[in-house]
């Protein structure tokens, strides 16, 4: 019996922590070790002109293979705090790129 309410307490503290913030964006720098930057850009509608405008940002990384090369399109998630400006990490590599 105490088993199962120890079982059941851990369920939702796990289930607590929520869903991590997922993003897609392209490798522009793999230079660091274990860190690559990611440019992410999304489409919003300008207020007063109804265009579609483009922004980009940029964010650091966790790579722990090494794995993503520039050019690459990846997933990154949302993580505690790794470094000063890293708060992401490398989920998978989505596309490689066709540059040799």
């Amino acid at each position: 019996m105490a088993n199962e309410s120890q079982a059941g307490a851990a369920a939702v503290q796990q289930g607590a922590r929520g869903v991590r913030q997922e993003l897609t964006g392209v490798v522009t720098s793999a230079k660091m070790q274990k860190t690559i930057v990611v440019k992410v850009i999304r489409a919003v509608q300008h207020p007063l002109y109804q265009r579609v405008v483009r922004h980009s940002k940029k964010y650091y990384a966790h790579d722990e293979t090494g794995e993503a090369r520039v050019g690459d399109t990846v997933r990154i998630v949302s993580t505690r705090p790794l470094s000063k400006l890293k708060r992401w990490r490398l989920q998978e590599v989505i596309a490689r790129s066709t540059r040799a």
